[in-house]
């Protein structure tokens, strides 16, 4: 029996969200809810692994919901670009990340939101080559 592959865990990346000011957690995802990376395990703002995950399968089923109601009000070639839910204790931030990814950042109230929206999509042209997956190439059979 062959075993389950890993995925190569893109934690290292989200380091430069985490430094940002207010910004507690990072996570990137596959936009089927799967972690793929988390805030540095080193980082005094890690998350552990269950609330990471948690955390993505909530990513993945808030994308599916906003993708519904955009689609049902603007017709079904229309994307979602960013998901935002602000509480009493904070923000969190999701944003498609490539093809078939996702990241997401929890911040403080007093984060610069505009700040941390911009650092993500700045981010996200990093992240989409370690997300991405191309469509595969027809091969002919030999002759």
């Amino acid at each position: 029996m062959t075993g389950i592959a890993q995925l190569p865990d893109l934690g290292w990346i989200l380091e430069s969200l985490t430094k940002l000011p207010g910004v507690r957690h990072a996570v990137v995802l596959s936009e089927d809810g799967l972690l793929r990376g988390r805030s540095s395990a080193a980082s005094e703002t890690a998350l552990d692994n269950d609330t990471a995950e948690k955390l993505s399968a909530t990513s993945a089923a808030l994308a599916a919901t906003s993708k519904s109601a955009a689609t049902l009000l603007y017709g079904d070639d229309t994307t979602v670009r960013q998901v935002l839910v602000e509480s009493d204790r904070g923000f969190v931030l999701f944003t498609s990340a490539g093809v078939g990814g996702q990241l997401g950042v929890d911040a403080a109230l007093d984060a610069d939101m505009g700040q941390v929206a911009h650092e993500m999509q700045v981010l996200v042209v990093k992240i989409n080559e370690h997300l991405s997956s191309p469509a595969r190439k027809t091969v002919s059979p030999p002759s």
